[in-house]
C-alpha cells in the first residue's frame, strides 16, 4: 500500500448495516509511502497511528 499526506483511507465495513470508516492521512511514517500512517478519523476526529489491513483502501487526492 502506498499513500501520501492528504490521501484518504477507507476501511470497509464487515457487517450489514455498519458504515465504512474514513480517515485523512496526516503523516506517512513508513518508507516510500508505506504504513504506518498518522490519520484523523472523519467520524470522531480522533488522531492516531494506523496500520491498514486487507479491508482498507487508499483513495489518492489528485495533485
Amino acid at each position: 500500500m502506498q499513500a501520501a499526506i492528504g490521501d484518504k483511507i477507507v476501511v470497509r465495513s464487515h457487517h450489514v448495516g455498519e458504515h465504512d470508516r474514513e480517515a485523512i492521512i496526516l503523516d506517512v511514517e513508513g518508507h516510500d509511502g508505506g504504513p504506518p500512517y498518522k490519520v484523523r478519523w472523519s467520524d470522531d476526529g480522533h488522531e492516531g497511528v494506523f496500520f491498514p489491513g486487507s479491508d482498507a483502501d487508499v483513495e489518492h487526492v489528485p495533485v
